[in-house]
C-alpha cells in the first residue's frame, strides 16, 4: 500500500486531480472541464457550480483510482487559480457568476488610481499590480456601477472560498498565497489593508480570515468516500505551486509556464517589491515568495493564427484534423522562417497583456511588415513576441536566474522552447510532469503533514529532460530586438485607446479552451 496526497487544482477552463506519493510520483490522474463564459465584451467569467461540481468529481474520481490501486490517501491539499472575484452571501453560497482574471472591465478604474499615483505603493504593499485582472480593481468597477449590492453583499470572495466551502465545513477561510493575489492584501503587515479596502469600498468583515498555506483542516464527512477525518490543506495559489511542482524552489531556478497564457517566476525567502512595480509577489509559505510576471498571451496567440491565417491550409492527410494538430503544423511551418522573421516585430496582445507594465489596453500589432513576409513569418514573430515579453520579466529580476524549468501544452513543440532559450539567453530544460500545479500542491501538502520537511528536496524529486540551450547568435540577435518591444508597445497606448473609443472591443471569438494550449490556468494561469 503506497500513502499518497491528493491535489485539486481547480483551473480556469478545467480543474485537475492527481495523487502523488512522497517521492512525487504521479499514481492517478483526472480532469474536469467546464466553460468559460465571455457575455460581453471585457467580460470572462465562470459559473461558481461548475468549479464546485468540479472540484467534488474530480476528488472523487482520483480517490476511487486510488482504492483501486490500492493506495491510501492521507490528506488532499488545494491549488486555485488567483485574482477572481465572486460575491457570497452568509453561508457562502454564491449570488453571482465569479469574474476570472481575464475580465477586462476596470480598466477605467485602473487608470484612475494610477492617474492618482497611487499604484506603486498599493503594489509594494500588496505585492499584486495595479490592474483589471485584480480583485481590488474589480470591486471598483462595483463600487462605481453598483454601490448597493457592494455594500450590502454578505461576503466577497474568490476561487478558494469557494472550492473550501464545497470540500469542508470549516469556517470562512482563505489561504495566504491566494490573499496576496487580490491586491487588498498587505504581505508586510500581514492584513487586509486598509487604502485598499477604501479603494475596493469593502470592509474587513466582507474579506475572510487569512491564514498559513500549510493550515490542516479536515474533509466533510463522507465526501469522496473517504475516511472521517481526512485531513484538508488549505493550499496556495496556482503559480506558487507551479514552481513547487516544477522543482524551482532553490536561488537561480526560475519556471516557466507556457499554456494559453504564460508566467516566469522565481522564489525568495522573503515578501519583495521591486522599485519600478514589473514584479507580482505572491505566497507559497510564510518564508517562500515567489515573484514574476504573467503574460495574457502565449499559446493563444498560435490558436488565433490557426483561425486567422490557416484557411485552406491543408496537407496530406489533414481532413478532419483538430486543433491541435493544426497549431502543431502551424509551428512546424513557422520553423522555415529565420530568427528574427526577417525583420518582423509582434506584440502579441491579442487578449491584452499583464506584465511587466500592467498597463491596461494594450493591444496586438504587427511592425515591420513587408510582400515578401508569409504566414510562417507571421507565426514565428508572434512565438517570438511572447517570449521577448517573457525575457522582459525576467529583465526585471535582482538576483541572476542561471536554469529555467518549463512546463505546460507549449513547450511540446521545438520552436517554442528554442526561441524561449534565445530570449531568456538560458538552458531551458522540459519538467516531465504534464501537471506541475497540481504536484504542486501534493508536495505543499506533504510538507504541511511534517513529511516534507524541505521544499527544495522537491528540485531532485522531479525529472527533467535535457536542457536545450540558447543559440548564441540568436540570443544577441533578441537581445537587439527587445528594446525595440518595450518602446513600441508604450509608444502605440494611445493609438490603442483611441481605437478602442472609435471601435471598442467585440467579444473575443478567441477559445480560451483546447487541447495543448490549455495546459496553464491564465492566472498565472497564472
Amino acid at each position: 500500500m503506497t500513502d499518497v496526497v491528493i491535489g485539486i487544482d481547480t483551473g480556469t477552463t478545467a480543474t485537475k486531480g492527481i495523487a502523488a506519493s512522497i517521492d512525487g510520483k504521479l499514481r492517478a490522474q483526472v480532469s474536469v472541464h467546464y466553460p468559460l463564459a465571455v457575455p460581453g465584451p471585457g467580460r470572462a467569467e465562470l459559473d461558481p457550480g461548475h468549479l464546485c461540481d468540479a472540484a467534488v468529481k474530480a476528488l472523487t474520481d482520483v480517490a476511487a483510482v486510488c482504492r483501486d490501486n490500492g493506495d491510501r490517501v492521507v490528506a488532499v491539499s488545494l491549488s486555485a487559480f488567483l485574482h477572481a472575484l465572486v460575491p457570497l452571501d452568509e453561508a457562502g453560497k454564491p449570488l453571482g457568476p465569479l469574474i476570472t482574471w481575464a475580465d477586462a472591465r476596470s480598466g477605467e478604474q485602473c487608470d484612475r488610481i494610477l492617474a492618482a499615483g497611487r499604484a506603486k505603493a498599493l503594489q509594494a504593499r500588496t505585492g499584486t499590480p495595479v490592474h483589471p485582472m485584480s480583485p481590488l480593481t474589480k470591486l471598483a468597477w462595483w463600487r462605481d456601477n453598483d454601490p448597493d449590492v457592494l455594500r450590502s453583499t454578505p461576503r466577497w470572495g474568490g476561487v478558494k472560498e469557494l472550492v473550501l466551502a464545497a470540500l469542508t465545513d470549516e469556517p470562512f477561510l482563505l489561504d495566504l498565497s491566494v490573499a496576496s493575489g487580490t491586491g487588498l492584501y498587505d504581505i508586510h503587515q500581514r492584513r487586509w489593508d486598509p487604502e485598499a479596502l477604501e479603494i475596493a469600498g469593502v470592509g474587513r468583515g466582507q474579506l475572510a480570515e487569512v491564514v498559513p498555506t500549510t493550515t490542516v483542516l479536515r474533509l466533510k464527512k463522507g465526501l469522496a468516500g473517504l475516511p472521517d477525518g481526512t485531513p484538508l490543506i488549505i493550499g496556495a495559489a496556482d503559480g506558487p505551486l507551479a514552481n513547487l511542482g516544477v522543482g524551482a524552489t532553490p536561488a537561480g531556478i526560475a519556471a516557466v509556464s507556457l499554456g494559453t497564457s504564460g508566467a516566469l517566476r522565481t522564489v525568495v525567502d522573503r515578501p519583495t517589491s521591486d522599485a519600478d512595480g514589473r514584479l507580482f509577489c505572491y505566497a507559497l509559505t510564510e518564508d517562500r515568495w515567489v515573484i514574476g510576471g504573467a503574460v495574457n498571451n502565449a499559446g493563444s496567440v498560435v490558436r488565433w493564427a490557426g483561425q486567422s491565417l490557416a484557411g485552406g491550409f491543408e496537407r496530406p492527410g489533414a481532413e478532419g484534423e483538430d486543433a491541435d494538430e493544426r497549431d502543431a503544423a502551424l509551428l512546424t511551418e513557422a520553423q522555415s522562417a529565420p530568427p528574427g522573421s526577417e525583420g518582423l516585430l509582434c506584440l502579441p496582445y491579442l487578449l491584452g497583456e499583464r506584465a511587466p507594465w500592467w498597463r491596461s489596453g494594450l493591444r496586438g500589432a504587427y511592425l515591420g511588415l513587408r510582400r515578401e513576409h508569409g504566414r510562417a513569418h507571421l507565426v514565428r514573430s508572434a512565438v517570438e513576441g511572447v517570449c521577448q515579453q517573457l525575457a522582459l520579466v525576467k529583465d526585471s529580476f535582482e538576483a541572476p536566474v542561471t536554469e529555467v524549468r518549463a512546463t505546460g501544452g507549449a513547450v511540446a513543440s521545438e520552436l517554442w522552447v528554442g526561441v524561449l532559450a534565445a530570449t531568456l539567453d538560458l538552458p531551458v530544460a522540459v519538467a516531465d510532469t504534464p501537471e506541475g500545479t497540481a504536484l504542486g500542491a501534493c508536495l505543499l501538502g506533504w510538507h504541511a503533514l511534517g513529511q516534507l520537511p524541505d521544499l527544495d528536496h522537491a528540485a531532485a524529486l522531479i525529472p527533467i529532460g535535457e536542457p536545450t540551450r540558447p543559440d548564441p547568435e540568436n540570443a544577441a540577435l533578441y537581445a537587439r530586438l527587445r528594446p525595440l518591444i518595450e518602446k513600441s508597445a508604450l509608444a502605440m497606448l494611445d493609438t490603442v485607446k483611441e481605437l478602442d473609443r472609435l471601435a471598442p472591443p467585440a467579444s473575443p471569438a478567441i477559445p480560451v479552451t483546447g487541447g495543448r494550449v490549455d495546459a496553464t490556468h491564465g492566472s498565472e494561469k497564472e
